[in-house]
């Protein structure tokens, strides 16, 4: 989604805060350090107020350094049997269809609903069907 990630994580007996903590921090930084060196980005005006905006919002949260992207809170929900994981897939992978921005879920770009459909999605991934919850 545009403003929002829905994610399915396995632990693996890593605490689920550690995990949201690591991933929060590596892509703030990574985007963070991509703006700064992009001087050439056709959206270069934007991706300055977006670093303005994530300096703004550090400011306002003791707990960020000199900049924060993502909302200090998740909202976890255990997924206790398959099928409750295979009602959040859904939900996850029909999120950009009801937003309106495609048609069928495999055309979200960012979304691995094309794995289920036969095909490649951006990133590696397990599938659920090769797991029990």
């Amino acid at each position: 989604m545009t403003s929002h990630v829905h994610l399915i994580i396995g632990t693996k007996g890593n605490p689920l805060q550690n995990i949201m903590r690591d991933l929060k921090r590596h892509t703030s930084e990574v985007l963070h350090k991509s703006i700064q060196n992009n001087s050439i980005e056709s959206k270069r005006e934007w991706m300055l107020w977006m670093l303005w905006m994530m300096e703004g919002a550090a400011k306002k949260n003791n707990n960020a350094a000199k900049f924060q992207l993502w909302q200090p809170e998740s909202h976890p929900v255990q997924l206790i049997n398959n099928k409750m994981a295979h009602q959040k897939l859904d939900y996850i992978h029909y999120n950009p269809v009801k937003a309106g921005f495609v048609t069928k879920a495999e055309e979200w770009k960012y979304s691995n609903a094309i794995d289920y459909d036969g095909g490649k999605g951006l990133l590696e991934i397990i599938k659920l069907d090769t797991l029990i919850v």
